[in-house]
């Protein structure tokens, strides 16, 4: 399973969903713009990662992954405070209109509010803001997973001012075409801010944990885990990089905007496995 071999096992599941699409003659669905998020933290010399486990009802239940989700219609609202590169900075390191690269940042900083209880604002452009766990504070989270209250208004309440800096880019994924729902996702890493705690919040999730990158590949290994192709290149990637000043380097060099597309591969003499394209 290791990047460097190009290629990665594919779960039995899969390989028989997508022998089912291609069969049926079946039309890719368009995908959904999306974005996840690594939460990072210090740990030892090293560093964790924030993972959940969705739930089996959903897609792609069952398998680790990390928080995220699809670009909302409130994420292109332009009436917030912004700290960090402007809109036409983020789409030219996103491959995106200025627009469209605002959204998926907004999506990104929504979704680890709404999933991990982060909140990557502050009153200040080089500030953040502290515990944000109070009884007042999941109030405005509950509003915000049902809609009641958008992102942009959240922050104008507040007074609070988006850190887009606090953001990494690190890389983007296309779904194959055989899934039913498929997603055009921007990965970002950030570092979890001082005085912030993550919280099992997500309806989405029936398990969450802190854990080193290096050992929950060596779950995957030992078949303990389940993880679609970006979760665990990305581990491995994050992983490679050593510690969180290493991550922020190696999220500097990285081209975002072509996308990665794994591709269900079945070779004659061996198991299906996922290409990258």
């Amino acid at each position: 399973m290791s990047l460097d071999r190009g290629f990665f096992p594919a779960p039995p599941a899969l390989v028989e969903h997508a022998r089912r699409f291609a069969d049926s003659g079946g039309v890719a669905a368009t995908p959904k713009v999306a974005a996840t998020v690594l939460l990072l933290r210090p740990a030892g010399t090293g560093f964790e990662v924030y993972m959940i486990r969705r739930h089996s009802a959903m897609v792609f239940g069952g398998v680790h992954a990390f928080v995220g989700g699809g670009v909302d219609a409130s994420d292109s609202r332009t009436d917030l405070r912004w700290a960090g590169p402007d809109a036409a900075e983020w789409g030219r390191r996103l491959g995106l209109t200025p627009e469209a690269a605002q959204a998926v940042v907004c999506a990104a900083a929504r979704e680890v509010f709404e999933e991990a209880g982060v909140l990557l604002a502050g009153p200040t452009a080089d500030s953040v803001v502290g515990d944000v766990s109070s009884d007042d504070w999941e109030a405005v989270r509950a509003a915000l997973v049902q809609r009641r209250l958008h992102f942009a208004d959240l922050l104008a309440e507040r007074e609070l001012t988006l850190r887009s800096d606090l953001l990494l880019p690190w890389s983007r994924w296309i779904t194959p075409e055989f899934e039913p729902r498929r997603f055009d996702t921007y990965f970002f890493a950030a570092l979890l801010p001082a005085g912030q705690r993550t919280r099992d919040v997500s309806g989405e999730a029936d398990q969450t944990e802190w854990v080193r990158p290096e050992d929950v590949i060596a779950r995957l290994h030992a078949a303990e885990i389940t993880m679609l192709p970006p979760t665990l290149i990305t581990l491995q990637q994050v992983a490679a990089a050593g510690d969180l000043d290493g991550v922020a380097r190696a999220a500097a060099r990285r081209q975002v905007a072509t996308p990665l597309r794994p591709r269900l591969e079945q070779p004659a003499d061996g198991p299906a496995r996922f290409v990258l394209e």
